[in-house]
């Protein structure tokens, strides 16, 4: 089965090879990304690499697929973006996203969703994409809205992290409200 690599303007998405593994481990070491992302900071390589593993694992059981946001004009990859808790029979799953904090604010984690969005709707006939974040995630949520998802509402106590449990909030897109909508 071959990983699907997709493209847009600026950007390239790509399997997550063991290749990536130094920018991986860069990305989730860092407490500014995972501070909304219901996991611990990494502190050893071998996390990366478990990471990378898993999402090979997932693609392959078809539970998931995750991909690398790489830069076209320099060939770096600046962070991952993904179909979580994929449920093709039921068409629906939910978007993931993170990014290296150097590359914040320059509309690369929306350009990346839109192409997901395209895919999810367009290739695997997924009805809903479904997207949970922290309530206090502004950006997150500023960045769904402006994509067309809908906020459904407030999950109470929905992520354990850092020892103690956090709201979410939901928020969703069906094919119906893009199909007018060209990405």
């Amino acid at each position: 089965m071959v990983f699907p690599m997709l493209e847009t303007e600026r950007l390239r998405l790509v399997e997550i090879e063991q290749s990536y593994c130094q920018k991986i481990y860069e990305i989730f070491s860092l407490d500014e990304v995972t501070c909304y992302y219901g996991m611990n900071s990494f502190t050893e390589f071998g996390q990366a690499s478990r990471m990378i593993e898993s999402f090979s694992k997932n693609y392959f059981e078809k539970k998931a697929m995750r991909w690398g946001i790489v830069l076209k004009d320099t060939n770096n990859l600046v962070g991952t973006i993904g179909l979580n808790n994929l449920q093709l029979w039921s068409k629906r799953s939910e978007i993931g996203y993170d990014l290296h904090p150097r590359y914040w604010g320059n509309g690369y984690a929306s350009e990346a969703a839109r192409e997901i969005i395209t895919y999810g709707f367009r290739d695997l006939g997924l009805f809903r994409i479904g997207a949970i974040t922290y309530p206090e995630n502004i950006t997150s949520c500023n960045m769904l809205s402006k994509l067309g998802f809908q906020q459904e509402g407030l999950l109470r106590g929905y992520i354990h992290q850092g020892n103690k449990q956090h709201d979410a909030l939901m928020y969703s897109i069906v094919r119906t409200d893009v199909e007018d909508i060209h990405y």
